[in-house]
């Protein structure tokens, strides 16, 4: 998630105080990725260093105020343009969990696939309901259309999620089954070898 650029885009609007961008990034995203003061000022202030915001004056309260420069919306536009990179993806913990689960003594795998697959649901209906009441009062600013496709996309994750993990439980119910039914593996060759060995040597061995 770029708060960098989400600070720059909701500079572009005009000059803002750090908690004044905190509660507009947190209303423009439903919460979904909450935020500190801290984070906001820490990013503020390399945005500053790279020429991308400088400071503009204090409001009537007295909060230091930040305006995006023209190198910042020069930044601004070029995220905008530039798809997300998908040839290096984020770590996915889920992901990584049921690839490290195969195989791991004294973990049954189905049950963590169970577990999850019980939570990622439960989170799909929470994702649902927020979306039927943000549906109920049509949306009518842009705060509140952001957040309908905030939470549209993390019902079609979840949606996504749910049906990753059916995937990787047929997948163990087939391997399983494939080796229950493959037949037992045949001697080797040394293992051939031993018993011949022996009884060439019992007939060579005087009587």
């Amino acid at each position: 998630m770029s708060i960098r650029h989400g600070l720059l885009a909701l500079l572009e609007r005009g000059p803002r105080y750090g908690s004044q961008l905190r509660t507009e990034f947190e209303s423009r995203t439903g919460s979904t990725w909450p935020l500190n003061v801290g984070q906001v000022y820490t990013t503020l202030s390399r945005l500053e260093r790279d020429g991308m915001v400088v400071q503009d004056g204090a409001d009537e309260a007295g909060h230091d105020l930040y305006a995006i420069t023209d190198d910042g919306r020069t930044e601004l536009r070029s995220w905008f343009g530039t798809p997300v990179d998908r040839t290096n993806p984020p770590r996915d913990e889920l992901a990584i969990k049921l690839a490290m689960a195969v195989g791991a003594p004294g973990v049954d795998i189905r049950e963590v696939i169970q577990s999850q697959r019980h939570h990622t649901l439960k989170a799909m209906q929470d994702y649902t309901r927020l979306k039927a009441q943000a549906l109920a009062d049509v949306p009518t600013n842009r705060d509140e259309v952001a957040w309908l496709l905030v939470v549209e996309q993390l019902i079609f994750q979840a949606e996504a999620e749910a049906r990753w993990l059916d995937h990787c439980e047929s997948r163990l119910v087939r391997l399983a089954e494939a080796a229950a039914t493959e037949p037992p593996a045949a001697p080797g060759p040394a293992a051939a070898r031993g018993p011949a060995r022996a009884l060439t040597a019992r007939q060579k061995s005087p009587r």
